[in-house]
């Protein structure tokens, strides 16, 4: 039975194709449980899980916890506010006082990044990254790949655009890792001054020209502009950047007839997409938010148990 190669999910860099399909095929296992009556099975009973989240957050964090709950795991949630971080404890004696409660697996997001990776290397526990500065955020890849997927029932061969604040984001390099990886055409676009250096790199087209990484496009992936993460503005307005990079349902006709439309959240309404654009027929940003429970399920799950899921009543 295959299983994952490690105690960790720090990243998609180091995944190989057949982990990434194990966990995108153990998360739609999963979905049954989330369509159940009553949402709870004995997977992970007697488990704990710390979450430890130095960043705010909404969908990922929330989604860690019901998937949690769900597999019947005990769940410690920890806030750095009123911790004994504010008082000056270090983040790893914090993490070793952790530690010493003997949970099985900590989530962790930072600002930082490298930090899973730091934890992961001096805890006995695994470490699952929820997001790490502007460098990963695999379980984000993981179900949007999981909606590409389960819209399109492939990955290899897509064409996919990928565009906003691609300097700032730790969804880019996930996607686009996991993408290339299964076999899709990564497509990634913003203003001169928000695409990072030597990018292509990474086996991808890289462009400015909004319409040319429209053309073709069977699903368009918007991003956040993170205006917390940019040190002084890097584009003229809100309102400059909407006209030339926002996505409108007139600039979503030059996509393939059968697009789909993505955003990770949280969305800028009017700045990187149009109301009309994130609630029509076209988007797909709810599911995404209903798989992220699915395939958290499915890493915690495989993490803790060694191996794939069966099914349990």
């Amino acid at each position: 039975m295959p299983t994952l190669q490690s105690k960790d999910l720090l990243g998609i860099e180091t995944l190989s194709p057949d982990e990434i399909t194990l966990i995108l095929d153990t998360a739609e296992a999963m979905r049954s449980i989330g369509e159940r009556q009553i949402k709870k099975v004995p997977a992970l009973r007697g488990r704990m899980v710390v979450n430890l989240f130095f960043e705010a957050s909404t969908r990922t964090r929330f989604s860690f916890e019901t998937a949690e709950k769900w597999l019947s795991a005990d769940s410690l949630n920890f806030a750095a506010k009123g911790s004994s971080v504010e008082k000056g404890e270090s983040l790893l004696d914090t993490a070793r006082n952790l530690q010493a409660m003997a949970p099985d697996l900590i989530v962790i997001r930072h600002g930082t990044p490298g930090v899973p990776h730091f934890l992961a290397r001096h805890l006995r526990a695994g470490v699952v990254n929820a997001g790490d500065g502007a460098h990963e955020h695999p379980t984000q890849a993981l179900l949007d790949a999981m909606t590409i997927r389960r819209h399109f029932g492939r990955l290899e061969g897509l064409r996919v655009a990928i565009v906003g604040d691609l300097a700032h984001s730790r969804v880019v390099r996930s996607n686009i890792w996991l993408l290339t990886k299964m076999g899709a055409r990564v497509v990634v676009c913003a203003p001169p001054t928000l695409l990072p250096p030597r990018i292509d790199e990474m086996g991808v087209e890289a462009t400015t020209d909004f319409d040319e990484a429209l053309a073709e496009a069977d699903v368009v992936m918007m991003l956040r502009m993170q205006l917390e993460r940019q040190g002084s503005s890097l584009f003229p307005s809100a309102r400059e950047y909407f006209k030339r990079y926002g996505l409108t349902a007139a600039k979503l006709a030059r996509a393939s007839p059968d697009a789909v439309v993505m955003h990770p959240g949280p969305m800028n309404r009017g700045v990187e997409i149009s109301s009309e654009v994130a609630d029509s027929p076209r988007s797909l940003i709810l599911e995404q938010v209903s798989n992220g429970v699915a395939v958290r399920m499915a890493v915690l799950y495989l993490l803790l148990t060694g191996h794939g899921w069966e099914g349990e009543a």
